[in-house]
């Protein structure tokens, strides 16, 4: 007996659920919303996590892509969805994970409501070789180097100019937030990508 086809929940442009339907719709069907997570990971060193998705990926194969990225599981929380993701595709687990921005992708093949989050780890990284073909952690410099040379996936590219932009921006970081250690990160991916400047 086959097994189940995945359900999404489809969503307004307000991200208020309205229904569900199957993957092989939502992929195909730009009016069917549906909610995606990113997680970026970062190494104490500030340099990022990237996969290189499969050759058998129906979208984008063998691009270098985010670190972390998946559809939220019908009536799955953001939150709840980039801790599995995260365990998922790299065996990352006790991760402190910081919330960064929503933000919405609109093309031809999907629309997507997705909200980014931000790790530091320096955990040994297990992927799955069915679905990614490999990781290594870039530079900062070798991401900007490597811009617009059909290298990374398109949705990667505008992710980077998403991270840019909040980190030029003036974050302060609550007393006692859970943060990301050692200290908090952000200044020095701040200097790291040059957003200070």
């Amino acid at each position: 007996m086959p097994a189940m086809e995945e359900l999404f929940d489809v969503v307004t442009e307000d991200d208020v659920v309205i229904g569900q339907a199957p993957r092989s719709l939502c992929h195909g069907d730009p009016t069917l919303i549906h909610r995606a997570v990113h997680v970026l990971v970062f190494n104490p060193d500030g340099e990022i996590l990237l996969q290189k998705r499969s050759p058998a990926k129906d979208i984008q194969p063998s691009k270098w892509d985010t670190s972390v990225g998946g559809h939220l599981e019908r009536g799955e929380s953001y939150h709840s969805a980039a801790y599995r993701e995260m365990a998922e595709e790299l065996g990352l687990v006790e991760q402190t994970l910081r919330f960064l921005y929503h933000s919405k992708i609109r093309n031809r093949i999907e629309s997507e409501n997705i909200a980014t989050y931000l790790t530091v780890t320096d955990q040994a990284i297990q992927y799955d070789p069915d679905e990614i073909s490999s990781v290594r952690f870039w530079t900062c410099d070798e991401i900007e180097n490597s811009l617009g040379r059909k290298i990374f996936t398109p949705n990667f590219e505008e992710e980077w100019r998403m991270l840019k932009a909040f980190l030029q921006k003036d974050h302060v970081v609550p007393e006692g937030d859970e943060g990301l250690h050692p200290g908090d990160c952000l200044p020095i991916l701040r200097q790291k990508l040059g957003a200070d400047a």
